[in-house]
């Protein structure tokens, strides 16, 4: 999708995809894809728990196309996303956002995602990211 820099590999998407097709999702309008969200699962260190290892979900990448942006389709994406990672019983679910997109910044604050921290240098192109979180409870 051209919204988005990086070039990831056929074997990248399709591991995501047999990992964890109920978080894989695609948008599309009259068959043109127009968003995509792609999710993994892992183990690690709570972002919320001190001394806590527990089942996270990742969100790995999200692009809307640019002429489809402010009209929902990002915000479906996430929750059903959410729904998907739920069904694998993720404790909690995290991503990476460029500093600079305050929209979607905003957007997943709406979802209840909080700023965990603030990853210096994270993209290629040396920008900061933050990296945001939310917690579930079963």
């Amino acid at each position: 999708m051209k919204t988005l820099p990086e070039h990831y590999s056929d074997y990248f998407y399709e591991s995501l995809l047999a990992e964890l097709p109920e978080a894989f999702l695609v948008a599309e309008i009259e068959g043109r894809v127009i968003g995509y969200i792609m999710c993994k699962t892992e183990y690690g260190f709570s972002n919320f728990k001190k001394l806590g290892f527990v089942k996270k979900g990742h969100i790995v990448s999200i692009a809307v196309l640019d002429e489809h942006r402010k009209k929902g389709i990002g915000k479906a994406l996430v929750e059903e996303a959410i729904n998907g990672v739920q069904i694998k019983k993720c404790d909690e679910l995290y991503l990476e956002v460029r500093c600079s997109n305050t929209e979607g910044v905003r957007l997943y604050e709406k979802l209840g995602f909080i700023i965990n921290q603030q990853l210096k240098t994270y993209y290629r192109d040396g920008e900061d990211a933050f990296l945001m979180a939310t917690e579930f409870q079963y």
